[in-house]
């Protein structure tokens, strides 16, 4: 069976786990729709996310069995694959994502790493944007675009130009990953990881992320006044009502969407 699953804990912690074991968590049409679909699911219960794959791969991009079955005209997923201003579903998701990474991504597997927002990568993790091997560019973009924003625009056109594979210990050195990990402890770590980000209002990380992301292509003096405009809007919140009595009270601030049950 090849799917994209989902499960949302009780504290909010969403993981997203590719599953296609047989082709190294190949992805179908079907399965990135599905993805795009939890994705939509996460936004409504869930306050942080981790993005996944099965057993020792996270996603070796398309799966070519699958598209050799469907004529060349027929090719296309069925959903958008970005927002109304350009970015990515997964990077357009307002919560924190987590990329959990261990063997291989590959190609659109590659690029769905760029598009998360945090990268654990255990040891056996590898990448490779080996579009120029077929006569391709990065697929989503994220490869010519995220990736020199991440590493660098040398380090990002020596992995374009050639393919090769950047293993987690360079990807370490380099920036890419935030850690790297033992296999056996991966989705722990990245679990570790996600509840650090639970003691934060929902409503910080979603402006946070709001104005990280669109400062990338905005003058200074342009995210100047959205910050400005941003700060107010927090201070009139509940969040930051919350924040302060918590502090003057000396508790934990009581953030987050209700316990599901």
């Amino acid at each position: 069976m090849t799917t994209t699953d989902y499960h949302c804990d009780n504290d909010g912690i969403a993981t997203i786990t590719i599953n296609n074991p047989r082709r190294r968590n190949a992805m179908t049409y079907p399965m990135i729709e599905q993805l795009y679909e939890n994705l939509k699911i996460a936004e409504t219960e869930a306050r942080v996310v981790i993005l996944t794959g099965v057993e020792d791969a996270f996603c070796a991009g398309i799966d070519l069995d699958f598209l050799s079955t469907i004529p060349p005209e027929g090719r296309g997923i069925k959903v958008p694959t970005h927002d109304e201003e350009g970015w990515w579903n997964i990077t357009s998701c307002p919560l924190p994502i987590i990329a959990a990474i261990n063997g291989p991504a590959v190609g659109m597997g590659a690029e769905w790493t760029s598009h998360c927002d945090i990268r654990i990568a255990s040891s056996n993790a590898r990448f490779s944007w080996n579009f120029a091997h077929r006569g391709l560019i990065p697929d989503t973009g994220a490869g010519t675009w995220l990736l020199p924003r991440q590493i660098g625009i040398q380090n990002a056109l020596r992995l374009l130009y050639s393919g090769d594979w950047l293993d987690a210990s360079a990807a370490l050195q380099m920036g890419y990953v935030a850690e790297v990990v033992d296999p056996n402890d991966l989705l722990e770590k990245a679990i570790e990881e996600a509840r650090r980000y639970l003691k934060g209002a929902d409503s910080s990380h979603r402006l946070t992320k709001r104005l990280l992301y669109e400062g990338l292509t905005t003058s200074i003096v342009s995210h100047q006044i959205k910050s400005r405009q941003t700060l107010l809007e927090c201070f009139a919140s509940e969040e930051h009502q919350e924040g302060v009595a918590a502090f003057i009270e000396g508790r934990t601030p009581n953030f987050g969407k209700p316990p599901r049950s």
